[in-house]
């Protein structure tokens, strides 16, 4: 586990100032968390179970003498690979990317007992892979006095559209940074629809034009997150699996899920909550 119950919040729970909650959901990308008027939630963890558990793709190639032809990383399950969750207070944003490992469940190496054995036999090598959709538990502090938007997705592309060498500067010396290497390195990527991406400015975007890149495009935001596309952004997991075919959007084990762990405060928000 990689939170715990920050020490006030386990305080004001014990006393009786807080509830303790949970807020289970999954399959579709859209939920929210309703939060009762005069009240305020702070969420202070969550366990997220990726989606694409389930999905096994199975390559097989043949070589002589043991050598492979098998193409790992299928891309029907190379879309699982990179998942974001966002949380949205109405007046706060938070994304957050985790990328999801693929692990070979099995290997099998089989020899071809139909060809004689010499020089030309031939041996089938077949790999099974698989999303690990092991739980990832993360420590967060969100506060909220409205309903919280949560919004999952898949990400398979972002597009690197300008590319600079960042100058030395106060803040990019030579040596430590970037600053002064001559690599041409993103300053600008773009994630979301072609037409109206978010574009995704490094070093951020008020360096963006005191470094003379030139001036910030429309959408120009200072935090990597992609935005719902199901081509250049995010995409939602049940529509990619319904493209799958209905086996998969229907089995609990391809789908995330999502628990989140919050105190609820029946009152009022105070003028300083730490």
């Amino acid at each position: 586990m990689s939170w715990q119950i920050p020490t006030l919040i386990e305080a004001d729970i014990k006393n009786g100032k807080a509830q303790y909650r949970t807020f289970q959901t999954g399959n579709g990308g859209q939920s929210i968390l309703p939060v009762p008027s005069n009240s305020y939630v702070v969420i202070f963890g969550y366990d997220f179970s990726p989606a694409g558990g389930g999905l096994k793709i199975v390559s097989t190639g043949t070589s002589a003498q043991g050598g492979t032809q098998i193409a790992l990383n299928e891309s029907r399950i190379r879309l699982f690979e990179t998942q974001q969750l966002s949380f949205y207070t109405g007046t706060d944003f938070y994304p957050f990317i985790h990328h999801v490992d693929l692990k070979t469940t099995s290997l099998i190496d089989v020899i071809d007992n139909s060809i004689p054995p010499d020089a030309n036999r031939v041996r089938i090598n077949q790999y099974v892979e698989e999303i690990d959709n092991s739980p990832i538990a993360r420590q967060v502090y969100i506060t909220s006095t409205n309903d919280v938007t949560i919004t999952h997705g898949l990400i398979l592309t972002s597009t690197a559209v300008t590319q600079n060498a960042i100058p030395v500067t106060n803040r990019t010396p030579l040596g430590l940074t970037y600053g002064g290497s001559g690599q041409a390195i993103n300053t600008q990527t773009n994630y979301g629809p072609a037409g109206t991406p978010l574009q995704f400015m490094q070093p951020s975007p008020k360096d963006y034009q005191d470094f003379a890149f030139g001036l910030l495009p429309a959408n120009a935001d200072g935090q990597a997150f992609a935005t719902p596309d199901a081509a250049n952004g995010l995409y939602d997991a049940t529509t990619y699996l319904t493209t799958l075919g209905a086996t998969f959007v229907n089995a609990a084990a391809c789908n995330y899920y999502l628990s989140l762990h919050y105190a609820l405060y029946t009152q009022t928000v105070p003028e300083q909550r730490g």
